[in-house]
């Protein structure tokens, strides 16, 4: 009994269960009803992400492991995991719980030996995953294999978007594809979601001429750091460099919240370490803390 009692500590709460049960599919299938609860299934599998464990080990009281492992696969596969992160941004959103100023920044995720080994060619499986690259967002380099995950951040400490690559990739180049993934639907009637933030900051990596040039075009304000050595071509140019890009160091100190949320989603050792051979259960993982951490200020706050 006392190891029931460590492991469900990890469960939702009634108050978390409330605010994530409008947001499952609806719908039931034919035959006879399932021995397993969705919201035990749900546990079972916040439980592996948060311990990091191999889905054989899910422990007993949450059900067949086959069934919990079948629940995330399945619901990857649909997009499920995703639709629920996006219901809970939109429901922080309408009770003014997202705070505009969007910090970019990206972390690690070292690769167990337990991730290595799927097929090169992912399209030559029997039921291929859509969706899943070549390299399977794993890249070599001199701490072994690892996959980066970029993120953007609000200022509230709740991420708002992932992007995976393979470790030894750069940041600045997907400093637009990270802001394109933030999608934030309105609830207090029609209209397109909100996918403009009011402020992007992020650190020198992020510093480019094409970066800031895209968030002029779409009129966002930026606070990023200049690189000595572009301060240092614009010197040499004389007046043709032109003015350098406004920076306020004060503003700058907000960038923090991204490496708060890094922080928090690393409580989850399933994030913090990749243990999945495909890049999209990987992503389906880094969802599923996302869900963890906007369940968990939608309770305490809203």
């Amino acid at each position: 009994m006392a190891s029931v009692a460590v492991t469900r500590r990890f469960d939702l709460s009634d108050a978390q269960w409330a605010k994530l049960e409008p947001l499952l599919p609806k719908g039931k299938k034919p035959g006879r009803p399932p021995k397993w609860s969705k919201r035990q299934l749900i546990d079972g599998i916040r439980w592996r992400v948060r311990v990091g464990s191999p889905w054989r080990d899910v422990p007993a009281c949450y059900g067949p492991w086959q069934t919990v492992y079948g629940l995330f696969r399945r619901w990857q596969r649909a997009g499920v995991w995703q639709q629920i992160v996006t219901g809970l941004q939109a429901r922080a959103d309408a009770a003014g719980l997202i705070t505009w100023d969007v910090s970019v920044d990206s972390t690690i995720a070292r690769a167990h030996q337990h991730a290595a080994g799927a097929r090169r060619d992912p399209h030559a499986q029997r039921t291929p995953p859509v969706g899943e690259p070549g390299d399977h967002a794993l890249g070599r380099s001199r701490g072994g294999l690892s996959t980066k995950v970029h993120l953007a951040t609000e200022q509230g400490r709740k991420p708002l978007a992932t992007v995976l690559t393979p470790g030894q990739s750069a940041d600045s180049p997907q400093f637009t594809a990270v802001l394109g993934r933030i999608r934030v639907p309105r609830r207090s009637g029609p209209g397109r979601p909100r996918t403009r933030p009011s402020r992007v900051l992020a650190d020198k990596a992020y510093s480019s001429r094409a970066n800031r040039a895209h968030l002029r075009r779409r009129g966002i304000l930026a606070t990023i750091p200049i690189k000595a050595d572009q301060q240092r071509h614009r010197r040499q140019k004389g007046s043709a460099g032109g003015r350098p890009p406004s920076f306020n160091p004060g503003l700058y100190k907000q960038r923090h919240a991204v490496e708060c949320g890094i922080n928090r989603q690393k409580q989850n050792r399933a994030f913090a370490t990749r243990y999945d051979k495909l890049a999209v259960r990987y992503d389906a993982t880094v969802e599923i803390t996302n869900i963890n951490i906007w369940l968990r200020d939608l309770s305490n706050r809203a």
